[in-house]
């Protein structure tokens, strides 16, 4: 089954029409709740990182709580 997606920008992209934007689309099927999130780039739409809802929701929570984990340095 192949659905197109319907991709929406952040509302904290730029706002402007150049490529700065975060853009998510969500799988739906088969009820209206997402099963898959898509998000990219608008500079580089072809370039697709697919998840689903509670990886993203921990991803999101960690970032505004300040909760991320730094990067080790490399070796």
């Amino acid at each position: 089954m192949n659905h197109t997606l319907r991709w929406q920008k952040s509302t904290f992209s730029d706002g402007g029409d150049g490529n700065t934007c975060v853009e998510l689309a969500a799988t739906l099927t088969p009820t209206p709740i997402p099963t898959t999130l898509h998000l990219r780039e608008s500079d580089t739409p072809a370039t697709v990182l697919t998840t689903t809802p509670t990886p993203l929701a921990h991803l999101l929570h960690a970032i505004r709580t300040g909760t991320l984990p730094e990067r080790p340095p490399k070796a």
